[in-house]
């Protein structure tokens, strides 16, 4: 063979062989990518002659179900209910395609959990049919949670923190998903930057946590070793931080106090040399033993998830706090370029309330068939221990006294002990500001652990705007 037929001959190989790795990569590894893509109506199509199964709340009161329609096709339907969940339950149309827990358990309501029972069922002549969801979600909770919310931009996450159940996911303005078979109406609302109804604020908005983020400070302190809750740091303010002032709010001055009166107080000047003498290695370990960095482990599309942490604001992409780019002492106050969820909150919150354990958080319950065998049920499962029970315990006191007598004091209840910590997070200078709460309750047993942020309120304090909304969600799961 001579050598022009052996490069031709070659050249043939190599073209085969990446033509057999390319379909290979898309009919195989990326063939879940290729189902999903919102343009490849294909297998939407195949689906839509299943029957989809029902997706319920934690009562049992019915959200979504299919009804069927022209041509032998299923067409989903919502109820008046479901439009309090429409971040969490999603939405399913040929025209605009899946999200929520509509895309996330998909494999479930269209019947192929099992892929070997269904090759069976259809030999053996019987129709395929979706298995039911039942999530974890609290219907008069989450009315509660919007009701408090009054129509402001901003988000409600809770969560049982021994658990990891989902119980509230509140994110406003919303839509209505049965709304959505109308494309017209997708792309009006898709369209609608200013308000962004489609958007889920619970888990793809990143926001400033201002000082609630105190705590992730507090636990890498206290854990350490290096803190106690009695340690004494200067309050002084303002104080040089990486060459630049930082002051206390409304430049209040402290003498030497405790970690206890800091965290009361929400004393900042306190907390960044905390952060600094933890330092950024320290720091960026306990923030991703509490999630930071990486989507949360949630049952819910990776596309609609954000994950907390530094942000470099231009690229959009997570800077490890370790970096020597990264300001530590004002990432320990919530500051630098923050960038989190109020879900990333709410598991904070659920961590130090589960004594240092973190939880991974789920929306579904269990799955049932249309016979109402329950087929899967979703047990609780441990992310990672992040800090030791001590140190939790330590900063489940510190959070008491914030409430207390603290910045707090808006979300106490009446004959429940709370925990909790306030933030602000300035978004201009002209006044407008981010207010979040993140606590738990009953501080000495948790049940339920709670993130609160309010879009841009002008003047704003977490204290004043984002805790009583706490209050009122806590109360009712409470009950």
């Amino acid at each position: 063979m001579n050598a022009p037929i052996l490069k031709l001959f070659v050249l043939v190989l190599v073209l085969f062989a990446a033509l057999a790795g390319m379909t290979s990569y898309n009919s195989v590894i990326n063939a879940k990518e290729y189902r999903e893509n919102r343009l490849n109506a294909r297998p939407q199509i195949e689906e839509q002659r299943v029957e989809r199964g029902l997706i319920r709340a934690r009562d049992n009161s019915l959200l979504a179900r299919s009804k069927l329609g022209k041509a032998d096709l299923y067409s989903r339907h919502y109820t008046l209910a479901a439009r309090t969940f429409a971040h969490a339950i999603g939405y399913d149309f040929l025209r605009v395609g899946r999200a929520g827990l509509e895309r996330s358990r998909n494999e479930e309501l269209v019947g192929s959990r099992n892929k070997l029972t269904s090759i069976v069922d259809q030999l053996r002549g019987k129709r395929r049919e979706g298995d039911n969801i039942i999530t974890n979600l609290d219907p008069q909770a989450q009315r509660v949670a919007l009701h408090a919310l009054a129509g402001r931009k901003g988000s409600v996450v809770a969560i049982e923190p021994a658990t990891g159940k989902v119980r509230v996911m509140a994110s406003t303005p919303g839509y209505d998903p049965s709304g959505l078979d109308d494309d017209g109406v997708f792309k009006r609302l898709s369209t609608d930057d200013e308000n962004s109804p489609l958007l889920n604020r619970a888990t793809q908005a990143g926001y400033a946590p201002g000082s609630t983020f105190k705590v992730v400070t507090a636990a890498a302190a206290l854990d350490s070793g290096r803190f106690t809750p009695q340690s004494t740091v200067s309050g002084g303010s303002p104080m040089i931080v990486s060459g630049v002032p930082l002051n206390n709010f409304s430049n209040r001055q402290f003498g030497a106090i405790t970690l206890t009166t800091a965290l009361t107080n929400s004393v900042n000047t306190v907390w960044a040399q905390v952060a600094q003498r933890v330092g950024r290695k320290r720091m960026w370990d306990y923030m991703r033993r509490f999630g930071f960095g990486a989507d949360p482990p949630l049952d819910y599309p990776d596309a609609q998830m954000y994950a907390s942490g530094v942000v470099d604001l231009r690229r959009q992409a997570i800077i490890p706090a370790s970096s020597r780019r990264v300001d530590i002492g004002r990432v320990g106050i919530g500051q630098e370029r923050l960038r989190v969820t109020p879900l990333q909150m709410a598991m904070v919150a659920a961590t130090v309330a589960n004594e240092g354990v973190r939880m991974k958080p789920r929306l579904t319950s269990r799955i049932v068939d249309q016979d109402g065998r329950t087929v899967m049920r979703v047990k609780p499962e441990q992310a990672e221990r992040v800090m030791s029970a001590t140190a939790a315990r330590q900063l489940n006191v510190m959070m008491g006294n914030v409430v207390r007598e603290g910045t707090g004091t808006a979300a106490a209840l009446a004959g429940i002990e709370v925990a909790g910590k306030t933030g602000t997070a300035e978004v201009n200078l002209r006044g407008l500001n981010q207010p979040w709460f993140i606590g738990f309750a009953p501080r000495s047993k948790p049940k339920v652990a709670i993130a609160v942020t309010i879009e841009r309120v002008q003047g704003g304090q977490g204290g004043v705007v984002a805790a009583p909304v706490a209050k009122r969600v806590m109360q009712e799961l409470l009950r």
